[in-house]
């Protein structure tokens, strides 16, 4: 059995869930109570795109909009889709560390910083055994 490691897991952070057309996701996730509580522009692949954290208490869900020359793969699902489960931590680098050191497949180099929230936010991601994404996300 190989060793457990030692990161401090707070909560479940949010649900990432990519979009066709962050307006309308927008509208419909205020309906059932959510509230837009930061929107802000990425970059992928040189493209900008839409992310926009949507509250209702303490359930927050990720909606996100690919740029339009990535938007084919969402475009063409038949069904729903979540990307990714984040859970907030502490200490991002200690979690990277810890993670790295016991020899999860972690998909970045080292955590990624994003200027969303009011002072920005790291995050990475690891790979589960069924090809599940986790993240590990930690607010500054």
């Amino acid at each position: 059995m190989e060793k457990q490691i030692s990161i401090s897991i707070n909560h479940l952070q949010h649900v990432g869930i990519p979009v066709k057309n962050i307006v309308v996701s927008e509208t419909f996730y205020n309906r059932l109570g959510f509230e837009n509580v930061m929107q802000s522009a990425f970059i992928s692949e040189g493209e900008t795109g839409t992310c926009i954290m949507m509250k209702n208490k303490s359930v927050i869900i990720e909606l996100y909009q690919m740029p339009d020359n990535q938007l084919e793969e969402v475009k063409n699902r038949k069904n729903g889709h979540i990307d990714h489960i984040a859970f907030d931590v502490d200490d991002i680098d200690n979690a990277f560390t810890e993670l790295k050191n016991a020899s999860f497949h972690i998909v970045e180099e080292k955590p990624v910083f994003l200027s969303f929230w009011e002072n920005g936010c790291k995050y990475f991601n690891i790979i589960g055994p069924d090809g599940e994404r986790l993240e590990f996300n930690q607010i500054l």
